[in-house]
């Protein structure tokens, strides 16, 4: 993973009508644990990490770079937002593009935040980095992730099989800055 490009990190915290997208904090090291722990959170990323495993090696302030950014609901973080640049991507088409990734825990599925704070993230990056394309990867399977890649603008660009899985890439095209 490299840096994103030319943006000054961390931004101020990105509002939402109901979230908040910030900079990972201390406090947000047990939800982190929690999220990457979460059998239903990694159904189709290739399963969980055990707790054990996670309490000794995640770090103090996870999820601290340029990119990664928490989302949080009253107060609370549920979920993790990841704009990352893959320069050596192992499909072509998404060499060299930004990746959007989402993560959220499962109490806070079917609320409409991982819309909300996706489309929040993209429209951050359309104003630091205009002109740039985003790709997103997700397995065929994982229908709600392939419901939100729609919604968020994405169009297919190719499947493949990956991770002994039938894998989705979409491209969202460049937002062109008016003049």
């Amino acid at each position: 993973m490299t840096e994103l490009g030319p943006v000054s990190w961390p931004p101020a915290p990105i509002k939402t009508e109901r979230l908040v997208l910030r900079e990972a904090e201390a406090r947000d090291r047990a939800a982190f644990i929690e999220l990457h722990a979460s059998p239903g959170v990694h159904t189709y990323l290739g399963g969980p990490r055990p707790r054990d495993e996670l309490e000794r090696e995640m770090p103090e302030v996870p999820g601290r770079r340029p990119g990664s950014f928490v989302v949080e609901l009253d107060g609370a973080m549920i979920g993790q937002i990841l704009l990352r640049r893959e320069p050596e991507h192992h499909r072509p088409a998404a060499a060299g593009k930004v990746d959007l990734g989402y993560l959220f825990l499962p109490q806070a599925w079917g609320f409409g935040y991982a819309a909300e704070a996706c489309a929040a993230a993209l429209d951050w990056f359309d104003g630091v980095l205009p002109g740039e394309p985003v790709v997103l990867t997700t397995q065929t399977a994982n229908v709600g992730s392939m419901r939100l890649a729609a919604k968020l603008g994405f169009t297919e660009v190719e499947r493949f099989q990956a991770w002994d899985a039938e894998q989705w890439l979409g491209l969202r095209s460049p937002v062109t800055p008016s003049a």
